[in-house]
């Protein structure tokens, strides 16, 4: 179940960080209320999910979830610049998290 609320997280802050901006620096009340819930709920998830997984495997995914899913956000959505080098960055982000995860799943 580790992993379940890991991906709920990580998809959260994504989110978080996207309502980071709406809210224009905490300017704006309801982008800034909707974010700090957000905040709230990404980090109890990643609490949670730090129960069974170590603690370095579980930041290090949570981070490299909300990074590539805010990259692909930013370049389908927001206009931001793709490319294939920040393509592949993404990718190795991807294989290095996913490579956690298997390690993660070994015995010892």
């Amino acid at each position: 179940m580790g992993w379940v609320y890991l991906l709920i997280a990580g998809v959260l802050e994504c989110a978080w960080a996207i309502g980071l901006k709406q809210s224009d620096g905490f300017t704006r009340l309801w982008p800034s209320i909707i974010t700090a819930i957000l905040i709230i709920a990404s980090l109890t998830l990643l609490s949670l999910a730090m129960r069974t997984i170590p603690v370095a495997t579980a930041y290090a995914v949570w981070a490299g979830i909300g990074a590539c899913l805010l990259t692909a956000v930013g370049i389908l959505f927001l206009k931001e610049p793709g490319g294939l080098i920040r393509i592949l960055c993404i990718g190795m982000i991807v294989i290095g998290s996913v490579g956690l995860k298997l390690v993660d799943s070994q015995p010892g």
